[in-house]
């Protein structure tokens, strides 16, 4: 019974699975819902218009079909109205779908009996039913619909038709309302199908698009996606940004310390400066990424040249909280780096290469100066040096 019963609600795709597809496909239940009731609207219509021209007057008959009509049509401005949101919970589009029955029902009720005792309603039930095939529904939410349609019909056809005529409303009633649950199921489990192969092929694009723009050993992002992100900043900055930043920086004596502790210990260093820099990026927004064997990069944006200072700092003494025993460095006992830094008015330049050369050649002058620093440039600022010791500012003409 219990697999019966998994098999029933699509569980066989998985429970996380099926949830996470079911949520996907049901957004489009909004785009059917205005159609739906699109359509209802304009039958409906025409079904008003008929008893004033064509049966002396029947307001109260048309003015029934008006109404399902206007009913419809707020419906399918609200659906539109709900479709503009960014978040839709699924329990408006339950409702929205179950207000589109309930008219539909009112609808065909009349129509089929209280509008038409004298003939069977073959047609209007199976449109009825079949109109579940508009939506992707869970199975249960179909099968309660059908159901409540089924029994409201059938009871109005007693209730108003002769023996002679319900009774074969209520065999074309059970005949439709099987054949929407066979296909309504089918078809739900088809686009729940889809749907997760769908689903599938993007994880597997992502992340195979992941693997190609991201370093392996330190988990940040590699040359290639750096200087496509450079040159996307280049062009894209925000109205509130004024400064465009990139730092270039090096490990200190990095060759020192793999021939001295060997090349696991050189890969675990550059996991912790990875993990540094990736700390960077959650806390303060910086994009890093690894330009090369011990050579890294960032990139951000601020509104004072002057706040350069605060993601510097704060790059340094991380990496000098670190405490990496380097016994092989001439500039100190642990692990440090080296970075250089060019700050540019944003607009000023397009050409990518000419930025990272004049950051580069910041990092030089950082590494002629005793390394263990940063040396901050510009072509509208003074050059300046940050040491991680004091994060005093040591400030030169350049």
């Amino acid at each position: 019974m219990q697999k019966f019963i998994y098999w029933w609600r699509f569980y066989s795709f998985g429970r996380e699975q099926y949830q996470e597809c079911i949520n996907n496909a049901f957004i489009n239940n909004l785009a059917s819902i205005r159609q739906g009731n699109t359509l209802v609207a304009i039958f409906a219509v025409i079904c008003g218009i008929t008893p004033i021209i064509a049966e002396d007057y029947n307001f109260i008959k048309a003015g029934i079909y008006l109404g399902v009509a206007i009913v419809a049509i707020v419906i399918s401005a609200y659906a539109n109205y709900v479709m503009q949101q960014i978040n839709v919970s699924n329990r408006v589009i339950y409702f929205l779908i179950t207000l589109f029955y309930a008219n539909l029902m009112l609808f065909s009720t009349y129509f089929s009996t209280f509008g038409h005792p004298d003939k069977p309603a073959s047609l209007i039930f199976c449109f009825f039913i079949c109109a579940l095939l508009l939506f992707i529904n869970p199975p249960q939410f179909n099968f309660f619909l059908t159901l409540s349609a089924m029994i409201v019909l059938i009871t109005c056809s007693i209730i108003v038709k002769d023996y002679s005529v319900w009774i074969y409303d209520v065999v074309y009633t059970v005949i439709a309302g099987a054949i929407g649950l066979f296909f309504t199921w089918h078809i739900a489990k088809l686009r729940l199908g889809l749907e997760l192969s769908a689903n599938q092929l993007e994880d597997e694009r992502n992340k195979y698009v992941d693997q190609s723009i991201t370093d392996e050993l330190t988990q940040l992002r590699n040359r290639r996606d750096f200087m496509n992100t450079f040159q996307r900043y280049l062009s894209n900055y925000r109205s509130s940004d004024d400064w465009l930043c990139i730092a270039i920086a090096d490990i200190d004596f990095f060759k020192f310390y793999n021939d001295h502790y060997g090349h696991p210990k050189g890969d675990e260093c550059l996991r912790s400066i990875g993990a540094v820099l990736n700390n960077l990026k959650d806390e303060l927004g910086v994009y890093t990424a690894r330009v090369g064997g011990e050579e890294f990069a960032a990139l951000w944006f601020e509104k004072d040249a002057a706040h350069v200072d605060n993601v510097i700092t704060h790059w340094a003494n991380a990496v000098k909280n670190l405490a990496i025993a380097h016994e092989k460095s001439k500039v100190n006992e642990h692990v440090t780096m080296s970075i250089g830094v060019y700050v540019s008015k944003c607009g000023v330049y397009q050409d990518t290469k000419s930025l990272y050369d004049m950051a580069d050649k910041a990092l030089y002058t950082a590494k002629g100066s005793g390394r263990n620093c940063a040396v901050v440039c510009g072509d509208e600022i003074k050059e300046y040096k940050i040491t991680p010791d004091s994060c005093l500012l040591i400030k030169h003409q350049s």
